[in-house]
């Protein structure tokens, strides 16, 4: 049987740009390389495209490396309705041979919000992962939380601000709906970067224009006093979710610099110690809030779980991280599933919803044999 070519892309212009690198070199170094050939695709931080080779992903070992502008190969074109030759160098003109499944290792915005999700829809390659809808929804935690809310899933209480409404809003505003201190944050970022937990006037003031550096909109968020709950989902129309895990961060809370700079930021306890009643309810939480958020394939659903037991949805996370130290992948492999197959588990995932998307129709050609049965019968009541 032929090997299927798989794109894994990579990089990105965003501020998780060297997480995507540590991720996307796991996922490589991880890939069953007898079934599957593997084209590298690194997106530089000016959104250039370019083929990298191992050596190159390899070397970017630091959890500060980034694909230097140009430093990579031959720069590349995705070209929509090309479905043979949608990869194109723009240099040579030359028509790469077809990727049969795209692993997008992007964070954060510009590759987990939707974007490259319909540039890939666009040119007919299946990926990895949620599609546009639930990649944009997952990514901006205000509209997540409009739409949780909606289903019943409970989630903190938080206000949404703009750019434009956060310079008149005061700290003491904020205490007055969400109690102190609380949390602010970009509404579409990950990784924990721009946020900060707010006790006073002046941190609130330092906190809006650290969160406004990274999106025109930012949540306050009420402080829940909790564990750090998450559980892994894998699948499409029947997902599943694992074992939860526990993040017990050694820093204030879990920031950037606690997930990936500081080697003792945080301890990872999985199977995290749960009663049964509750870690049934997140696992339970977790597929209900995939499904109503529009995910297919991955997701991390983050959870705060009070002592007397009540769990509220933090956020979704349609990329999670792939490090050596992601709760991702760590997730599944407790739950039964290793690194190497669950990558090929999500390859299989993606195609199987690509080949079903495919058959929906995109002319209309008249009434569906089903629908003309139903006139004909309906007419058949209808006579005396």
């Amino acid at each position: 049987m032929a090997k299927k070519r798989v794109g894994i892309l990579f990089g990105g212009k965003s501020v998780e740009h060297e997480v995507s690198l540590q991720s996307a070199r796991n996922v490589y170094e991880s890939i069953d390389k007898t079934k599957f050939e593997v084209v590298l695709i690194g997106i530089d931080k000016t959104g250039s495209w370019h083929v990298c080779d191992a050596a190159l992903l390899a070397s970017a070992s630091s959890p500060s490396a980034e694909l230097a502008a140009g430093a990579a190969g031959e720069s590349l074109a995705l070209v929509p309705g090309e479905t043979d030759r949608a990869l194109v160098g723009t240099g040579s003109h030359r028509g790469l041979p077809k990727l049969d499944v795209v692993f997008p290792v992007l964070h954060g915005t510009y590759g987990e919000d939707g974007t490259v999700q319909g540039l890939l829809k666009l040119a007919g390659v299946p990926f990895v992962g949620a599609g546009v809808l639930g990649s944009a929804v997952g990514m901006d935690k205000d509209i997540a939380k409009r739409l949780l809310r909606d289903a019943g899933i409970p989630v903190a209480r938080s206000v949404t601000l703009t750019m434009h409404t956060a310079a008149d809003t005061t700290f003491e505003a904020l205490a007055a709906k969400l109690g102190a201190p609380f949390f602010v944050k970009p509404a579409n970022s990950g990784s924990s970067v721009g946020v900060s937990k707010v006790r006073d006037a002046a941190g609130w003031t330092a906190a809006r224009a650290e969160a406004l550096r990274y999106d025109r909109k930012l949540l306050a968020e009420e402080f829940i006093q909790g564990r750090e709950i998450e559980v892994a989902v894998l699948g499409n129309d029947d997902p599943q979710a694992s074992v939860p895990g526990e993040i017990v961060p050694q820093h204030d809370f879990y920031s950037y610099e606690a997930k990936y700079l500081d080697e003792n930021g945080a301890r990872l306890c999985i199977p995290a110690e749960l009663t049964p009643e509750v870690s049934a309810r997140v696992r339970q939480l977790a597929v209900e809030t995939f499904k109503v958020l529009e995910c297919a394939g991955m997701a991390r659903v983050d959870f705060f779980v009070c002592a007397d037991g009540r769990a509220y949805v933090n956020e979704i996370n349609t990329i999670p991280g792939f490090t050596k130290i992601s709760m991702y992948p760590k997730l599944w492999e407790v739950t039964g599933v290793p690194y190497a197959a669950l990558i090929e588990r999500l390859l299989a995932l993606a195609l199987e919803r690509h080949q079903r998307e495919t058959q929906i129709e995109t002319s209309y050609t008249g009434p569906s044999v089903a629908e003309e049965h139903k006139s004909a019968t309906t007419a058949q009541a209808a006579k005396p």
